[in-house]
C-alpha cells in the first residue's frame, strides 16, 4: 500500500449469496466491526435483490454499498439487465465489472466490459474493474502481455479525469475460488506492471493515484502480507467477505 498517495480500498464480492434478510444481518455486522476504522474504505458488492436492504443497513456507518454487475444501455429491451440510474436510485455507490466469472460464463468481453465501464463512469458511479490472466496463460509466461492487453482494452476511450473514478482488481483467474494464491511477490509484480501500462496511458500521476487491488483468494490469512506490498492498494474479497469476523480481520489489515 502507499496512502500517500493513493486510497486503500478493501471490497467484498458476495457474488451469488445471500437472500435480503441475511444480507441485513451481515452488513450490520460487518458494520460493527469495521466502525470507526478509517484508515481504508470497505465496500460490500452485493446480488441485486439485496441491495435495498444492503444500502438500509449500512445507512450511518463507513460500509459503502455495490453491485456485481451494470448494463451499458441506459433502458430498453434488455431483459434482466441492471441500468447504471437504477443502481444510483437505489444507493449503490460502486459496481464490479469484467470479473472473470462475468467473462468465463456470461460471454463479457474486453469490448463490453470497456461500454459498461464507460455508462457507469457516466451515470456517477465508481467503476472496480477486474482483469488478470488464466493458468495456462500464466505458465505460457504471457502475464504480462495478457494484463496489459486487457488494461488498454478496458480503458480505452476513459479520460484521466475519469480515472478517480476507476479502481483496477488485478484477480488472476487460476486463484479465484481454487484456494490458490499469487504469491506477495507475483501480485505485486503483476500490479506494478498494470500501474506501468496506466503510466503509459495518462502519465506517472495519474497511474500513482489509481487504486490496484489484489483478488485472488485474499483471506484473514494472508491480507497483511499481501497489503504490505507498494503496489497492492487493497483486496476484492470473495469467500472471505461472507463471514464478518473474516472480513473485518482484513480490513484491519489495511489500517497500517
Amino acid at each position: 500500500m502507499n496512502k500517500a498517495t493513493r486510497k486503500t480500498i478493501i471490497a467484498g464480492n458476495w457474488k451469488m449469496n445471500m437472500t435480503p434478510s441475511a444480507a441485513e444481518a451481515a452488513v450490520k455486522e460487518t458494520a460493527a466491526l469495521v466502525a470507526g476504522k478509517d484508515g481504508c474504505e470497505t465496500v460490500l458488492c452485493v446480488p441485486f435483490v439485496d441491495i435495498h436492504a444492503a444500502v438500509a443497513a449500512a445507512k450511518g456507518t463507513n460500509v459503502k454499498i455495490g453491485a456485481q454487475n451494470v448494463h451499458f444501455e441506459a433502458k430498453g429491451a434488455f431483459t434482466g439487465e441492471i441500468a447504471a440510474d437504477m443502481l444510483l436510485e437505489c444507493g449503490v455507490e460502486y459496481v464490479i465489472i469484467g470479473h472473470s466469472e462475468r467473462r468465463q460464463y456470461f460471454g463479457e468481453t474486453d469490448e463490453t466490459v470497456n461500454k459498461r465501464t464507460k455508462a457507469a463512469l457516466a451515470a456517477g458511479l465508481k467503476v472496480i474493474l477486474c482483469l488478470g490472466e488464466v493458468l495456462e496463460e500464466r505458465q505460457a509466461g504471457i502475464t504480462a502481455e495478457i494484463v496489459s492487453m486487457q488494461t488498454k482494452l478496458d480503458l480505452a476511450g476513459i479520460s484521466a479525469d475519469d480515472m478517480k473514478n476507476v479502481i483496477i482488481a488485478y484477480e488472476p483467474v487460476w486463484a479465484i475460488g481454487t484456494g490458490l494464491t499469487a504469491t506477495p511477490e507475483q501480485a505485486e509484480e503483476v500490479c506494478a506492471i498494470i500501474r506501468g501500462v496506466l503510466a503509459d496511458l495518462y502519465g506517472d500521476t495519474v497511474a500513482q493515484a489509481t487504486t490496484i487491488q489484489y483478488g485472488g483468494s485474499m483471506n484473514d490469512g494472508n491480507a497483511a502480507e499481501l497489503l504490505a506490498k507498494v503496489n497492492v492498494d487493497g483486496g476484492l474479497i470473495g469467500g472471505a467477505s461472507l463471514v464478518p469476523a473474516k472480513f473485518a480481520k482484513i480490513v484491519d489489515a489495511a489500517q497500517a
